[in-house]
């Protein structure tokens, strides 16, 4: 089981924390008194009561010690951070996980037709209970999935990966500690963009003049205090050099001024990509992936190392102490330009490596996910015909012991469910249940219920729209605005799945009646499918209307002592009362 799986690792992460903390303080220990020795033997022999030579032995055990001690950190840190991707882990089981991972705002389009509507983006959303991704690719391509409904053959390449991917814990915790914290707001495109821009290579010529100038200078400055040259061979290269510094200092800021911003996120793009071309995929979606990157002879991981180690050296700058021998060697100008030979030779490559980190990534996202819900099943993908059928629905991000699932049919002649119900009810929630169980579907991972057929669709919904005070826009102008919208899906492949909440809810009776029952016709014209949900009896109407392409279900609730209960059981037919007198009085309203 997932939850015994994951309590066993953590415990066992945390007493490897234990370990290494407590071997990290005895080496600071450690350090303490050696430093404390060197200090007494070096007073010894400056009183000239022992040889200089005794600071031989503690010198090197201290450089020793301070070699262990990071060793120590590095393991400390890293078993730290294994307690806490555990720790997370149940958190998620015991859904505890709101707030505390990564909620992907940055990917929210209010324009989009359904991620607002669904919850897929934000505190509390699908992509944050899903995403497990690292690098802002991985991220973004999860996100990509989600907004997108892929073809029914991507789907299913999709789904024996996640498969093959499922029991994978080692490797998901490996991608999970592979190197720091990374800021998610870095942009990998600014990194591709970077590398599939025209190159500009500086000369070898120029190169290895900038060597030798850098060589000279080091020489002179040595020859000045050792063999004695004199100070004037140093000033003249000095001068030189800064001259040349000066002059190439706008093609270097140029050309560093991009990577110096990725730098954090080349280590672990390095690492990442080892991993993956280490790991033995069976999937062919899998080893496509992996293939492409191994097809090139060098690994792409040890040429993105390559470049991380330039960008790390360009770090130089900050250091006070080392900055005047650095500027004297050219330092940042020669790396600058052994930057731009990196680029000119591996750089349209970047954005293909990216891909492929972050595809592996959203994959073993998904995969997490699968293993952490063992009775969700993958859905069955249909193509000689349109439909969304679900048997024991239920919404992914609902409790357990707190959800109620449905039946949901949409298949052959029925292509439409009218839903009647009191407020509170149920039926915004299921509208909810069947979006995110499509958009689960159609990126590949499992869904909540029992058992699921469905076809390729796209999917439109009405859910949150909502007026504009800065845009001068109302509710009603908003809803009509989604509306028209879904209706120019429709018209376009694949087939729509429209989810209309309490439809045309801001107008008059009249309208709303005959505004609802055009569109829904129209829609279902057009070959569309889907769910309309509605508190206004009258518009129950639409289905017999429509005849056997719509049915009316409908929620009931029922009053016990001064309180409303809900069972969020969908029945076939329309509703025979509202609640609405009801629940304001329950709220203290004399009506």
């Amino acid at each position: 089981m997932p939850r015994d799986e994951y309590a066993q690792r953590l415990a066992r992460h945390k007493t490897r924390a234990d370990l290494q903390a407590r071997r990290f303080d005895r080496i600071a220990d450690a350090r303490l008194v050696v430093f404390i020795a060197a200090l007494v033997l070096a007073g010894s022999a400056y009183m000239s009561w022992l040889s200089w030579w005794f600071l031989a032995a503690p010198i090197l055990a201290f450089v020793t010690l301070v070699f262990w001690h990071g060793l120590a950190a590095g393991e400390r840190d890293r078993a730290n951070r294994a307690t806490g991707y555990y720790e997370s882990a149940l958190a998620r089981l015991d859904g505890q996980w709101v707030g505390n991972g990564e909620p992907g705002t940055r990917f929210l389009d209010e324009n989009h037709p359904y991620a607002a509507d669904l919850d897929l983006f934000g505190p509390g959303s699908v992509f944050e209970r899903l995403c497990t991704a690292r690098t802002p690719t991985g991220q973004a391509t999860l996100a990509a999935w989600l907004l997108a409904p892929a073809s029914a053959d991507e789907v299913l390449a999709r789904q024996v990966a996640v498969e093959e991917l499922r029991p994978g814990l080692d490797l998901r915790e490996e991608l999970a500690l592979l190197g720091d914290e990374v800021k998610a707001g870095v942009h990998p495109d600014a990194l591709a963009a970077w590398g599939a821009a025209p190159p500009k290579p500086v000369s070898m010529t120029v190169r290895r003049v900038a060597d030798a100038l850098a060589v000279l200078a080091l020489l002179t400055l040595i020859g000045w205090f050792f063999v004695g040259t004199g100070p004037l061979p140093f000033a003249v290269l000095c001068l030189v050099n800064a001259g040349l510094a000066w002059w190439w200092r706008p093609r270097v800021h140029q050309i560093v001024a991009t990577i110096e911003r990725q730098a954090s996120e080349l280590d672990l793009l390095a690492d990442l990509l080892t991993r993956i071309e280490q790991e033995p995929f069976q999937a062919p979606r899998l080893l496509k992936v992996r293939d492409a990157l191994l097809g090139e002879g060098v690994p792409p991981s040890q040429r993105i190392r390559r470049l991380a180690k330039l960008a790390g050296r360009l770090e130089v700058k900050e250091n006070q102490l080392v900055l005047p021998i650095a500027a004297l060697m050219l330092w940042t100008t020669r790396t600058a330009f052994a930057i731009e030979a990196w680029r000119s030779a591996e750089g349209p490559s970047i954005r293909q490596w990216l891909t492929a980190a972050g595809e592996v990534e959203a994959l073993n996202a998904l995969a997490a996910y699968a293993y952490e819900n063992p009775d969700d099943p993958f859905p069955t993908l249909v193509t000689d015909q349109t439909i969304v059928e679900g048997e024991g629905l239920g919404h992914p991000l609902i409790a357990p012991d707190q959800l109620v699932r449905n039946n949901v049919a949409l298949s052959g002649d029925l292509r439409v469910l009218v839903i009647s119900g009191s407020n509170m009810s149920g039926k915004s929630t299921l509208l909810r249940t069947v979006g995110v169980n499509v958009v689960l579907a159609l990126a590949g991972a499992p869904v909540r219920a029992h058992s699921m057929r469905v076809s390729p669709v796209m999917i439109g919904a009405t859910l949150r729209v909502q007026d504009s005070l800065q845009a001068g826009r109302s509710r009603f102008y908003a809803e009509i605005t989604r509306v028209r919208q879904l209706v120019d899906l429709a018209r376009k492949a694949p087939p729509l799945l429209f989810l209309l909440d309490e439809v045309f809810n801001g107008t008059n009776s009249h309208d709303r009646r005959q505004g609802a029952e055009a569109v829904v016709r129209s829609l279902v014209d057009l070959g569309a499918l889907g769910l309309v949900t509605t508190h206004d009896l009258a518009l129950a109407d639409i289905a017999d209307r429509l005849g056997p392409r719509a049915a009316n279900v409908h929620f009931e609730d029922r009053l016990e002592d001064g309180l409303m209960i809900f069972d969020y059981t969908m029945r076939p037919g329309v509703v025979q009362h509202s609640n609405a007198l009801a629940l304001m009085r329950a709220v203290g309203l004399e009506v």
